[in-house]
Formats: C-alpha cells, structure tokens, sequence
C-alpha cells in the first residue's frame, strides 16, 4: 500500500514533485523497486524516519510518523527510536547505523561500520538496498525542503530544528 491509498489522496510532494515528470517517474520506479526489494517495509520506514531527522525534513518525517504505523506497524517507540537512529531490535539497529553514517559522511563509512552491519547480519543486497534508501530519502528531504511542500499531514517537527 503506497502513501496516495494510505491516506486517500495525493500527497502535496507528488503535487509538486509532478513538476517535472521525469523526476516523478524516477522517483516511483525507485520506490517501487525498492518496495520489491530484501528489506520490509519496517526498516525502509525507519530509514526514511532517521532521514528525514537527520536532514531537517518537516514534511518527510511528518509523512512518515504517519504513515510507519499504517504501512509497516511500527509503534510510537519505534517510531521514536528510529527518529534517534537506533532501534531495540539488533538488525534493526545496524541498519540505522549504517544508515545514518552514510549519510553524515556521504558515503565515505569506515570499516568498523560496515563490518558492524555484516556481523549483525545485513547481506551484501541489503547493505545494497539501505544505501538504495539513503539515496532516495535524501532525493524525498532536499525536494520537500528546497520547494518548501506544504506538509499536508498532522506536523511533526525535528528534535534539532525545533525553531526553524
């Protein structure tokens, strides 16, 4: 089930995004290739969850506070830990991990990060396809944030831009 059927209309960053209609379809194939791919539909929610925290997004991480209990059942505490890069579960938690220095070194991991996510038991498609979401999440982020979508969902603002 995709964000138009959750919430039952289309959502303003597809509005926008629709702007161009090679981004559109960019942007949808990813998704749903990825939707096909190794990792449920909880982690992926919880990568995009750490995302949009980690990159300042309203939009996303108010879209995806919302939509993780209806797409992937995630609880408030998921939810929250998700937001913080972390999880209770182990394999969960090394994603994050994993995830969330992708991200703040663009790419450039140490070894003991990617030796982290093997020993919690992340395969090689895996690694692949959480790199696969980074991607796509920060292209969700910076769209949203550089064309200020309005945020047509209950708002949920990040811990460290709480002013903003």
């Amino acid at each position: 089930m995709g964000p138009q059927r959750a919430i039952g209309a289309t959502p303003n960053f597809a509005k926008a995004m629709a702007n161009s209609p090679s981004a559109l379809k960019g942007y949808l194939g990813l998704s749903a290739a990825l939707g096909e791919g190794v990792l449920p539909a909880g982690m992926r929610e919880r990568i995009a969850l750490a995302m949009a925290e980690l990159n300042g997004c309203r939009y996303c991480l108010s879209a995806h506070t919302r939509l993780a209990p209806v797409l992937a059942e995630l609880t408030t505490e998921e939810i929250e830990a998700a937001r913080r890069g972390t999880s209770a579960e182990p394999k969960a938690a090394a994603v994050l991990r994993l995830a969330v220095e992708i991200t703040e070194n663009r790419g450039r991991i140490g070894d003991d990060v990617l030796a982290g996510a093997r020993s919690a038991g992340l395969t090689d498609e895996e690694i692949v396809e959480v790199v696969a979401n980074v991607v796509q999440n920060i292209f969700t982020n910076y769209f949203n944030e550089v064309l200020d979508v309005d945020v047509d969902f209950p708002l949920v603002t990040p811990y460290d831009h709480a002013e903003v």
